[in-house]
């Protein structure tokens, strides 16, 4: 649900973004693993990591 939501949300700023599926691609499961994160969605800007759909953070980050 909240991989939508961000995904959406992206989209909507224009901004271009890679889909990493950690259901299907097994090298973007053992990445998050590395980060020590255990849920969806990771949204990596400028090496900041948001977990979830955290609006007002992806805004900032996006404006920095």
């Amino acid at each position: 649900m909240f991989c939508s939501k961000v995904k959406e949300f992206l989209s909507q700023k224009g901004v271009k973004f890679i889909e990493r599926d950690i259901s299907q691609d097994e090298n973007a499961l053992t990445e998050l693993k590395k980060l020590g994160i255990m849920t969806t969605p990771v949204t990596v800007i400028d090496s900041e990591i948001v977990v979830g759909f955290d609006q007002s953070k992806l805004e900032q980050l996006l404006e920095g």
